[in-house]
């Protein structure tokens, strides 16, 4: 089996090899600043970082194309870190083990970071190739894409010089997007009253495991199952027909991913015990029936754990409960103007009930400023009804589209002389960067694109071999053909 550094275009992967061995969470992306940085450095180029750390490297034009316009290349450093529950792996100390299975390249049970990986080691190359013509390239790497887009938010415009922005983060490779949604986080906080657990409890451990989960803006119209609303059902149910106390809820893991797992802890009274069992057998087994076509590996499961002191006071455990499943998760509103493109939605990201604290959190997005203000008002209207502290924050911008943009029409002629097909020019709904660089790059024409990668920000996220080495040589021609 060949390694991913032999894989053909070899400079891109080389350098994707390279960045993967570097820890990158987003928040904590020091090392792979200084990683750039010396790179940068290393090869002799202007190098530097913005006041918010953005990583910005210049390279001059090859002989016969300094009259070209000057172009802006853009990726994001940061990655998403989540792994398997079973899978042992510190991502702070080491590099993403990859593996090569068919066409496609795989991470070992950890996300692998070819969002925006293959992006950020397809400039690496063009920076450092000495024999591929290009106009003089300004290099962009921003930081915290994932959490936040705080690198773009905070961008200094006065870097950079050009009028033409190729952002290589997208994950269709038939894809060119001129616009995408913006979004905004709803946090929430509550705290519950206890209570002692029943004088002859008998504690049980609740799981729900193996969903798909994914990119909560990309895939929330793919009907994938979320592990906080099923657990939510589950309990709701069982509270409806015997007496349960809810201990401890944990489910959820990134902001911005579908959750794949969660974890309640409850308890009943001993002589319910077989009525739990046959009852959260068949609520099981009703919901993998829902979902079979498309959560194949869904598994719950309920053992016996060790007898807990408290629980949530009956009426907190009720008004948590209620409020769970009446919360709106999944697509809110299709575009009325763009087929098939979700508008607004949002995801019930993460869910902790421990230690007298009921928190959540949830991303809300939209294409449109407007229903993402009703879509976010609506979620947090569900979490005060119940008396939750709500906290919105970390608003950004979406990316209007332009169809009249002149990148657009020279790359989808380009993509149909190449490929001899026409190319899908869409709007995503995903958090892409543009909206917000579009703010401090007043007139700046911008197009993103990209590589075939699937279940970006869960362990089962994989990149195209083929589809990377068509996005290279798109790339390349898209290049040399800007004038």
């Amino acid at each position: 089996m060949h390694s991913i550094a032999q894989l053909e275009p070899k400079a891109l992967w080389r350098n994707f090899e390279a960045l993967n061995n570097v820890p990158r969470p987003s928040k904590k992306e020091e090392r792979v600043i200084q990683f750039m940085l010396d790179f940068g450095n290393n090869l002799g180029l202007e190098t530097k970082t913005d006041r918010i750390q953005n990583v910005i490297i210049k390279k001059p034009a090859s002989k016969g194309m300094e009259n070209r316009p000057t172009l802006i290349l853009q990726s994001h450093l940061d990655m998403v870190h989540q792994k398997n529950n079973a899978t042992v792996f510190d991502f702070d100390t080491q590099g993403i083990e990859m593996l090569i299975d068919g066409d496609w390249v795989k991470a070992n049970g950890t996300t692998l970071g070819a969002d925006n990986g293959i992006g950020v080691a397809a400039i690496m190359a063009l920076l450092e190739a000495t024999d591929i013509p290009h106009p003089a390239l300004e290099a962009m790497f921003t930081i915290d894409e994932e959490t936040g887009m705080t690198g773009a938010k905070e961008l200094d415009g006065s870097n950079f010089e050009g009028k033409i922005l190729l952002n290589l983060d997208t994950e269709d490779d038939d894809e060119l997007s001129i616009g995408c949604a913006g979004g905004i986080d709803t946090n929430t906080t509550y705290s519950y009253q206890k209570e002692n657990v029943y004088s002859d409890a008998v504690c049980f451990q609740l799981d729900v495991k193996g969903l798909i989960g994914g990119h909560s803006g990309m895939d929330i119209d793919k009907g994938r199952g979320n592990a906080n609303k099923i657990l939510a059902r589950v309990l709701y149910h069982l509270n409806s027909l015997m007496d349960i106390q809810l201990v401890s809820f944990d489910g959820g893991s990134l902001r911005n991913a579908i959750p794949r797992e969660g974890m309640a802890k409850i308890a009943i009274h001993k002589d319910d015990t077989d009525q739990l069992k046959h009852e959260f057998k068949r609520i099981s087994q009703i919901i993998i029936n829902e979902f079979h076509t498309i959560e194949k590996a869904l598994v719950f499961e309920l053992n016996e754990t060790n007898t807990q002191d408290y629980a949530l006071a009956h009426q907190d455990f009720e008004k948590i409960i209620n409020t769970l499943t009446a919360v709106h998760n999944g697509v809110f509103r299709m575009s009325p103007d763009i087929e098939n493109l979700v508008e607004a939605s949002s995801s019930l990201a993460r869910v902790i009930i421990k230690d007298g604290i009921f928190s959540t959190q949830s991303l809300q997005r939209s294409s449109v400023e407007s229903s993402k203000g009703d879509v976010a008002n609506s979620i947090r209207a569900s979490f005060e009804l119940m008396g939750c502290a709500v906290v919105q924050g970390g608003d950004y911008p979406g990316w209007q589209p332009n169809p009249n943009s002149k990148i657009l029409n020279l790359m989808r002629n380009l993509y149909q002389e190449m490929f001899h097909e026409e190319p899908q020019v869409k709007a995503c709904h995903a958090g892409l960067e543009c909206g917000i660089l579009g703010e401090h790059l007043p007139g700046v024409d911008m197009i993103s694109f990209g590589p075939n990668i699937r279940a970006a920000h869960s362990p089962d996220e994989k990149v195209q071999i083929s589809s990377v080495q068509k996005f290279w040589k798109f790339l390349l021609a898209t290049i040399q053909k800007i004038d």
